[in-house]
């Protein structure tokens, strides 16, 4: 199992997404990770939770994440994530809840066609760096997402931290939730709503199987 949590606010979010994703601590016990942007500069943090606790092993680090508005934290059972990836589309991070059935189909078709794959996990390619590879090969972050989506099997929903927005893909067969929630200064969007009393944002909706959204502070777009 996999959980993830998003947030794009008017005012800092550094400490939502990582309550936001601590949270989800049930869901994930190898690894975990944060990445924000901050003036268009992407910053990660990956720990591994094998030998400690989330909030242990990432609460010391919130201060370099500085005042960034924007950002998305994930805890995993499987792979090393966020993956940051620059393409023509720009740069980005992705989270992922996913069980890519064909992955070394997929795997086979990127690396005859010359693309290659930097993270490993556990010695296999690393799933979540695939769908951001994958992301790439779009006209756009939209249309990379699309792509995402027709291309693979199994299940696959996914966050998308850009300069600008996020944006939230749940899988096609609805197997995995993403819910959105707000207050008045922005919106979140994770696998459990159950966080979103404590941090003071109200639920608005669960994403629909297939629905993509692009998140900003000033409201939820679908796409």
């Amino acid at each position: 199992m996999s959980g993830f949590f998003g947030c794009v606010s008017r005012n800092e979010c550094v400490n939502e997404v990582f309550y936001g994703t601590d949270y989800h601590s049930h869901l994930g016990t190898k690894r975990a990770g944060l990445a924000f942007v901050e003036d268009g500069k992407f910053k990660r943090s990956i720990h591994s939770l094998e030998d400690g606790y989330f909030r242990n092993k990432f609460e010391g680090e919130l201060p370099k994440f500085g005042e960034a508005k924007m950002g998305v934290g994930v805890i995993s059972d499987n792979e090393s994530q966020p993956i940051t990836i620059t393409s023509h589309t720009g740069r980005y991070a992705v989270v992922t809840v996913a069980r890519i059935d064909n992955i070394e189909e997929l795997t086979r078709e990127l690396l005859d066609d010359h693309h290659h794959f930097a993270e490993l996990s556990d010695s296999k390619i690393n799933a979540t760096e695939l769908v951001a590879v994958l992301i790439g090969l779009g006209k756009n972050i939209k249309d990379g997402i699309e792509l995402v989506q027709r291309k693979i099997k199994g299940s696959c929903s996914l966050l998308v931290l850009t300069d600008h927005a996020v944006y939230a893909a749940r899988d096609r067969f609805g197997r995995t939730p993403i819910s959105i929630g707000k207050n008045d200064k922005g919106y979140v969007c994770a696998s459990e709503s159950s966080s979103f009393d404590n941090l003071g944002y109200d639920f608005v909706r669960d994403l629909g199987p297939g629905e993509v959204v692009q998140i900003t502070a000033d409201g939820v777009r679908q796409i």
